[in-house]
């Protein structure tokens, strides 16, 4: 019987692939893998572009950061991880911060020449359990839904995505992310503080953008999540919105807060969150980002390809007509008054004329 049974055609197969199997390397997560040099990094799908100083820095797929001094030639940086980027800051020249899946945080002291790892979903899961592990008071029913989210985090490893990354300086920042991931620090980077208690946001919505506007700091996110820091209490707390639909992200000045999202929806607030005006942006593609162009107008990029300009402080929005239309994840202030759009098929600059 044995014998029989070792000549069957089935059994030879499973020991050729357990062979196979077991000659294999080991698994290496992505964000401990260095991203690899590759001449069609600057056309693959970028997901951040950034000012830092004169130089554009843009960041995607498999941990690609690039920079150009010239909006015309691009360098790869060095980075650490093969993790996709998802979102870009530099709060001065030198130094800027890095987000994207695996909860990888990354930070560069050279204008994104080249890059470290602050912090990766392990060790974010880590800090979570030293944070809510142990609550004071156990009988707490917020307190027990916070250990349980962190023992849930623990549990599940680093598969929580940060989405977006803000600093007011080389020193204090955020992180945000899905499922109600937000994290501070004060140090630039060395340390850093779960906030998840600290947020209004008890249906643990994903938390898609961070901007500054009318002197404090805004976070938005799924079903018409809108939020504000309160520097006082040191809490994001909730805004009321008129919409109930995704927002993607948020942005302002002095006297004004523009939030945007699905269906090319956009709301414009000029009482800090108090009110809010529907703004008619004449598509319904979803706007992915928005930014200040040198010149004080306000730009909107559409996963569709278009782009929005409001020369009114956001009350109305014209379409600019585009030299190439290709889905958007990104848009930065370019040098000589024009945007550099990051996408689906790289960077490109784009006038506003």
């Amino acid at each position: 019987m044995f014998r029989q049974f070792a000549r069957s055609p089935l059994l030879i197969l499973l020991v050729l692939l357990a062979g196979q199997a077991s000659a294999q390397p080991p698994f290496i997560p992505p964000m401990a893998t260095p991203s690899q040099e590759s001449p069609l990094a600057i056309r693959a799908p970028l997901n951040a572009i950034a000012r830092a100083g004169d130089r554009l820095v843009a960041a995607g797929q498999r941990g690609h950061i690039l920079y150009s001094d010239d909006s015309l030639t691009w360098n790869q940086a060095q980075v650490p991880v093969s993790s996709d980027l998802t979102a870009l800051t530099f709060p001065s020249n030198s130094h800027g911060w890095a987000v994207g899946h695996e909860g990888v945080v990354l930070h560069t002291r050279d204008g994104g020449k080249t890059w470290n790892k602050q912090l990766d979903g392990r060790q974010i899961a880590d800090l979570l359990v030293q944070h809510y592990g142990n609550p004071a008071n156990p009988d707490d029913p917020e307190a027990q839904r916070l250990k349980q989210d962190a023992e849930l985090f623990a549990a599940q490893g680093a598969d929580k995505p940060l989405l977006d990354v803000w600093f007011e300086d080389d020193q204090k920042g955020f992180v945000i992310g899905a499922f109600n991931l937000i994290l501070r620090t004060e140090d630039g980077g060395k340390s850093w503080t779960p906030w998840l208690d600290r947020i209004d946001n008890p249906r643990a919505m994903h938390l898609y953008g961070l901007g500054p506007a009318q002197g404090t700091l805004f976070a938005v996110g799924e079903q018409g999540l809108m939020l504000k820091l309160d520097d006082a209490r040191q809490r994001f707390v909730s805004v009321p919105l008129p919409y109930e639909g995704t927002l993607f992200g948020v942005l302002g000045d002095d006297g004004l807060v523009l939030a945007y999202g699905l269906r090319g929806n956009a709301w414009r607030s000029l009482d800090g969150g108090a009110s809010w005006s529907k703004v008619e942006t004449g598509i319904d593609a979803g706007i992915t980002s928005g930014a200040i162009a040198a010149d004080g107008s306000i730009v909107l990029a559409s996963q569709a390809g278009q782009l929005l300009r409001s020369t009114d402080r956001g009350a109305t929005f014209r379409r600019v007509k585009v030299d190439r239309a290709a889905p958007n994840f990104a848009v930065a202030p370019a040098p000589g008054g024009a945007v550099a759009l990051a996408g689906l098929g790289g960077v490109r600059v784009q006038s506003l004329q």
